[in-house]
C-alpha cells in the first residue's frame, strides 16, 4: 500500500503558474504508475495526467495537453506537475493517485481503477 500527500495548491492569477508536487511513501515507487486528477465543484472528476512506473510514459488530459508538464523523480518518492498558463477553468481540487496496474492513454483517465488517493490539494485561478 501506498500513502500519497500533495503539496503546492494555491492561489494564482490567470496566465500564473503553479507546480504540485505528490509524496509517495513506501520502497517500490518506481513500480506505480502515477497521475494526477482534479475535481471543480458540482463535476465530475476529471484524468490530468499520468505517468506509469516502468516506461514513464506520459498521458494528459485533452484540457491541460501542452499547458501541464508531468514528471516523476524515483529516487525522492515524488510526481511533479508543472501547470502553465493557468486559466480560471483550472480551478479545482488536485488529487494525486497510484496503482501498480499500467495502464494506457485509454484506461488512465479511468477514476474507479486507481485504488491510492492523496486529500487533494486546492488550486484557484482568478480572472
Amino acid at each position: 500500500q501506498v500513502q500519497l500527500v500533495e503539496s503546492g495548491g494555491g492561489l494564482v492569477q490567470a496566465g500564473g503558474s503553479l507546480r504540485l508536487s505528490c509524496a509517495a511513501s513506501g520502497r517500490t515507487f518506481s513500480t506505480y504508475t502515477m497521475a494526477w486528477f482534479r475535481q471543480a465543484p458540482g463535476k465530475e472528476r476529471e484524468f490530468v495526467a499520468a505517468i506509469t512506473g516502468s516506461r514513464g510514459d506520459i498521458y494528459y488530459g485533452d484540457s491541460t495537453k501542452g499547458r501541464f508538464t508531468l514528471s516523476r523523480d524515483n529516487s525522492k518518492n515524488t510526481v511533479t506537475l508543472q501547470m502553465n498558463s493557468l486559466e480560471p477553468e483550472d480551478t479545482a481540487v488536485y488529487y494525486c493517485a497510484a496503482r501498480l496496474v499500467y495502464c494506457s492513454a485509454y484506461s488512465c483517465p479511468r477514476v474507479r481503477d486507481w485504488p491510492y488517493w492523496g486529500q487533494g490539494t486546492q488550486v484557484t485561478v482568478s480572472s
